[in-house]
């Protein structure tokens, strides 16, 4: 049937009308009356090609040569000549999968990168605080499977954070909804959960070795409570683990949760969202007439104690840069103890009837 068709012959883009010889083992290929290709029946293949067209390939050969047919009766009589026309290329399949499987797992990581870190930034303000407070009790408590769910309350030891926590609010009208409280736990750290909720860790407090630092780590975390960090995070964290979920096969989402609760405790925040911290306790702690620095100089000197960097250093990293800024914002005037004596011993010793 001639000039029913186009023969590409993957060599050259020359486009060559030519005509089909069907035999029983061969479709032979015709230009102009002389043998161009003779294509084993066996491996003919279907491709895909726009409507109307019956394209044709040849299993696992190397060139790009194919084969259009426009005539229907010719369509016909091949489809009838070729029985495994319709069969799948399992190199091209296995090709094809490997592709769009790279492909998706770069374009995962790309949003996880750079989309990720936008989206949640954006949404953070955007989020009720009553959603907030919620969203922070059901991560409060996979915290509390994670890390122990013991809170520390002798009676003496809350009435002195309890006082301590009401010195440090009243130089921030806006930490009104600020709940602090301390987890007996032998890991030295100090977190805040979305809602305001800062939890101290027994160990970091057993380290401290006047009122002022543990003033400071609490007016830092009050810092991130106050810019919503932790929500921030949360949110991130969140979109990262679905899309990698998405990738690995978890797009129900479970054990997000207590991923995203993990995240809290174990990752640090971003340089901006530290130095935003720094700002908000240097100023509550000039503020109050006490010294800025002395937070950092709390974990520097637990840094130069340990073999093992501590989780709250590991979460809150002091470098010299944020330590000399601490240092610089001095109180014009010294003001009053945050705690008396008496009040610091009772807070030390917070977790001794739990």
């Amino acid at each position: 049937m001639a000039d029913a068709a186009i023969f590409y012959d993957g060599l050259s883009a020359r486009r060559r009308a030519v005509s089909i010889r069907i035999t029983s083992s061969s479709l032979d290929v015709e230009e102009a009356g002389q043998w161009i290709a003779s294509w084993p029946v066996g491996k003919v293949r279907r491709a895909d090609a726009p409507e109307g067209v019956l394209r044709l390939v040849l299993q696992d050969e190397p060139g790009l040569a194919r084969l259009d047919i426009f005539d229907g009766a010719l369509q016909s009589a091949v489809q009838a000549a070729c029985p495994r026309l319709h069969a799948s290329n399992p190199k091209e399949k296995i090709g094809r999968i490997v592709l769009w499987s790279a492909a998706a797992a770069a374009s995962i990581v790309l949003c996880v990168l750079f989309l990720v870190p936008v989206v949640a930034e954006r949404m953070t303000p955007l989020v009720p605080a009553s959603w907030e407070k919620r969203l922070g009790q059901a991560v409060d408590n996979q915290i509390r499977l994670i890390v122990g769910d013991k809170i520390c309350s002798d009676p003496q030891g809350s009435a002195a954070l309890a006082s301590l926590t009401a010195r440090l609010r009243s130089s921030n009208p806006a930490a009104e909804e600020i709940d602090i409280q301390v987890l007996d736990s032998r890991v030295p750290n100090a977190i805040t959960l979305p809602g305001g909720k800062i939890y101290l860790f027994r160990a970091l407090l057993e380290k401290a070795e006047a009122p002022d630092e543990i003033a400071g780590v609490l007016a830092h975390e009050m810092g991130h409570a106050h810019h919503r960090d932790s929500l921030r995070k949360l949110i991130q964290t969140g979109g990262s683990s679905y899309l990698f979920g998405l990738l690995f096969g978890d797009v129900t989402g479970s054990g997000a949760l207590v991923f995203m609760s993990r995240m809290l405790v174990d990752n640090a925040y971003s340089r901006d969202a530290e130095r935003a911290a720094d700002a908000f306790a240097g100023q509550t702690m000039t503020d109050l007439g006490r010294s800025s620095a002395a937070m950092a100089h709390l974990l520097k000197r637990i840094e130069g104690n340990e073999s093992k960097l501590p989780a709250f250093l590991s979460t809150h990293p002091v470098t010299d840069e944020r330590l000399k800024v601490l240092e610089r914002l001095v109180p014009r005037e010294q003001g009053a103890p945050l705690l008396t004596n008496q009040e610091w011993r009772a807070l030390k010793e917070i977790c001794k009837t739990s």
